[in-house]
């Protein structure tokens, strides 16, 4: 890493022990050679509109790292066996939270899926470079591929939580669920979702992120009945 990385690496590890989070150092060695390849292929190929490695560090890594905890514990609670649950992560990006969530349990199978073909390039090159075989990429549009039967269907700022259900909802599992991580509490969106769609919000959970300075959410979601 150049310089500088010593900063991000205690930020990093800070942030790990602020979430609860047991981070061991081929994690945290992952995690910043993710940062710096993020950097490096932004410059060429926009994955983000985001610019420094600061930027990346909070607004994408430790928000990512906020949901791992809640995510363990919702499978924990499905008792989905760990060597079987399957993560979707839709609209992916450069790969967040797909990328990060794979890191941090090498035992779930994370399937990124973008419409963009070079965002996914970048996530089966970071699959290659961090020596990942949990980590998949696919180029499509999640709406035409074929069911996935996942435990968890996770979106970042991929859409209305009416349209992610509409979209994506046919890849969960029949226990499964959909999760939305949001900024604020979507009212009107949580209204619409269970107006117009066989899916209800189960619970909102705050998140708090480390050294951000804005609002965040997890929205679960469930069939409210049989489509």
């Amino acid at each position: 890493m150049k310089a500088g990385s010593g900063d991000h690496e205690s930020r990093l590890r800070r942030a790990a022990s602020t979430l609860g989070i047991d981070i061991n150092d081929d994690q945290v060695r992952m995690l910043l050679v993710y940062l710096e390849q993020m950097q490096r292929w932004n410059r060429v190929y926009n994955l983000t509109a985001l610019r420094s490695l600061d930027q990346f560090l909070v607004q994408h890594v430790f928000d990512s790292l906020a949901v791992l905890q809640p995510l363990r514990q919702e499978l924990a609670n499905a008792n989905v066996l760990a060597e079987g649950q399957m993560v979707v992560d839709v609209g992916s990006g450069a790969g967040l939270p797909g990328i990060v969530l794979g890191i941090m349990v090498p035992q779930w199978q994370v399937h990124c899926v973008d419409a963009v073909d070079k965002k996914m390039a970048f996530v089966r090159q970071m699959a290659g470079v961090l020596g990942l075989p949990n980590l998949h990429a696919l180029h499509a549009r999640i709406e035409s591929v074929a069911p996935f039967n996942a435990d968890v269907v996770i979106s970042r700022a991929f859409a209305s939580l009416g349209d992610f259900a509409v979209l994506a909802g046919f890849h969960v599992s029949p226990e499964g669920c959909l999760l939305a991580m949001k900024g604020r509490k979507p009212e009107e969106e949580i209204a619409a979702l269970q107006q117009n769609t066989d899916w209800s919000a189960r619970r909102v959970d705050t998140l708090v992120v480390p050294e951000l300075d804005a609002q965040r959410c997890l929205v679960w979601m469930r069939r409210q009945r049989n489509p």
